[in-house]
């Protein structure tokens, strides 16, 4: 009886040990420098950490979402390693800026690095413009290691399901603050040039309420240099009489 109570609790620690370090594991995920708003355009970091002891990360490729094309994907220089931007043909064109777009990155993969055990690399990519009628982005990308293991980060979550052992990144979508997605900076000229004009206005009241007083002195200056002339000139008489 006793055997088997033991046999029991040693079964159930390394159960917890194991399941311990299944959630402990990180995985290859995507952050917005700053915020992602719908519509905008915004600037992520594809992070990527070696879970893997005895190898190294060699590649990582991210796919990016066909039914949501970006018409602009700038990758970051990363040092030590070469980008490579994969292009397809859309099958609906879309107007940017008055311009047409016939094709979109779907995919973009990076090469020749090395990421050690235990340490982690950041890839950033500048991206737009981003849906404006979508929550999300999912960003399915594989991992590849220097001993030919493959990681397929491509899972989707599911609402109410507990998170995929292997789950995709996912880019969260916010509400865009102003009207404009590109009129925050506009309205900031606008406010800043409205801010010089009233400068502008003060320093012209300042200049004219500064040369009526300075004329009002003047004139007042004068008064007296008359007042005291004048004296001086019935004092003259009265000595002369």
């Amino acid at each position: 009886m006793k055997t088997s109570r033991v046999s029991f609790a040693a079964a159930l620690a390394a159960g917890t040990v194991l399941v311990l370090s299944g959630t402990a594991f990180a995985h290859v995920g995507v952050q917005p420098v700053g915020e992602a708003a719908k519509g905008g355009y915004a600037t992520l970091n594809f992070k990527v950490p070696n879970e893997r002891d005895n190898a190294s990360t060699t590649q990582l490729e991210v796919n990016f979402p066909i039914d949501q094309p970006l018409t602009s994907v700038m990758p970051q220089d990363v040092p030590g390693w070469t980008v490579t931007v994969e292009k397809s043909k859309l099958d609906k064109p879309l107007t940017v800026h008055g311009k047409q777009i016939n094709e979109a990155v779907t995919k973009v993969t990076w090469t020749g690095g090395k990421i050690e055990a235990g340490k982690f690399q950041q890839f950033p990519v500048s991206v737009g413009k981003l849906p404006e009628n979508a929550d999300q982005m999912v960003f399915k990308s594989i991992q590849t290691y220097d001993n030919g293991e493959v990681v397929r980060w491509i899972e989707e979550a599911k609402e109410g399901a507990a998170e995929p052992q292997n789950p995709a990144p996912v880019l969260k979508l916010t509400a865009p603050k102003g009207d404009d997605h590109h009129g925050s900076g506009a309205k900031a000229d606008e406010a800043k040039n409205a801010e010089n004009e009233s400068g502008n206005g003060h320093d012209k009241a300042a200049a004219e309420h500064g040369s009526d007083t300075t004329a009002r002195a003047l004139g007042i200056a004068g008064i007296v240099i008359g007042l005291g002339g004048v004296a001086f000139g019935v004092a003259s008489r009265r000595r002369s009489a």
